[in-house]
């Protein structure tokens, strides 16, 4: 495996743009800090978001891997390129010429983005950890500790994510229509969302269904974090509103994540098989 893992790493090491994307994308996961230092003040309106109980512990776990969630598309892009670039350099015919099969090929590339998941995951957790404990009013052990199921979700969600923009990369070949067709895949299953809203007006049978969409499965693991807000519920309040949403991370989107995880990797394997290089 670490010899897998060593072919891959070089090969992204020596790409320029990759090594600009994964860096970039770091750097963007560390400037989740300075969202403490954002403020408002104009004149009797004063806001300082740190303020607001964001890097509360375990209010934490939720708002920082729903926000670096939304930075995942910079990896997207690696790793989508990072097939391109086998076909378009002929990498891959060379690693199965030296002796690489094809199951040890998809097998590399699976670890790749794994490790990317589990360093994302940590490098969050980490984040998080050093905020939390700068401006929580909660540092209890307990506290602190709890509400851990967000970093799993987060850690599951970059790994469907990921195995996707994969198999759209062996699928495509080319990156640029790779990226083009997951945007146009968000659009159809939003598209789906809105017909089925129109055809039942509670929202439930629509909810049922596109919880079983790829995209809409892992945007599931983690929902929005700021209507639990205490700010953002004392304004629902004043005007006569009152949010009842479900925040937790259900064992059954899990499952529904991990299924479409194996099943791109199982065609990607399949589609490598039987495709003539």
């Amino acid at each position: 495996m670490l010899r897998l893992l060593n072919i891959e790493f070089i090969k992204l090491w020596n790409n320029r743009a990759s090594k600009i994307l994964i860096l970039a994308y770091f750097i963007l996961l560390s400037c989740i800090a300075l969202i403490a230092a954002i403020k408002f003040d104009f004149g009797f309106f004063k806001f300082h978001l740190a303020e607001q109980g964001i890097f509360n512990f375990p209010y934490i776990w939720h708002f920082n891997t729903y926000v670096a969630a939304a930075l995942k598309f910079f990896l997207a892009i690696v790793i989508v390129s990072m097939m391109a670039n086998e076909y378009s350099n002929k990498t891959i015919k060379q690693n199965l010429i030296d002796g690489l099969s094809k199951k040890e090929f998809i097998l590399s590339k699976f670890l790749t983005v794994a490790v990317f998941a589990l360093v994302s995951t940590i490098f969050v957790f980490i984040i998080s950890l050093i905020l939390g404990y700068i401006f929580s009013s909660f540092t209890e052990t307990s506290i602190v500790f709890s509400d851990l199921e967000y970093i799993v979700a987060f850690f599951i969600k970059l790994l469907g994510f990921f195995s996707l923009c994969l198999f759209l990369g062996i699928l495509i070949k080319r990156s640029a229509f790779a990226l083009g067709f997951l945007f146009v895949w968000y659009m159809v299953e939003g598209f789906a969302r809105i017909v089925l809203n129109l055809w039942d007006k509670t929202s439930e049978y629509a909810d049922d269904i596109t919880q079983f969409f790829p995209l809409q499965s892992m945007a599931n693991l983690i929902k929005q974090p700021f209507s639990r807000l205490g700010a953002v519920k004392e304004m629902a309040n004043q005007v006569g509103e009152q949010f009842n949403f479900d925040y937790a991370v259900h064992w059954y989107d899990i499952i529904i994540v991990l299924f479409w995880t194996s099943f791109f990797m199982l065609f990607s394997y399949k589609l490598l098989k039987q495709r003539d290089l």
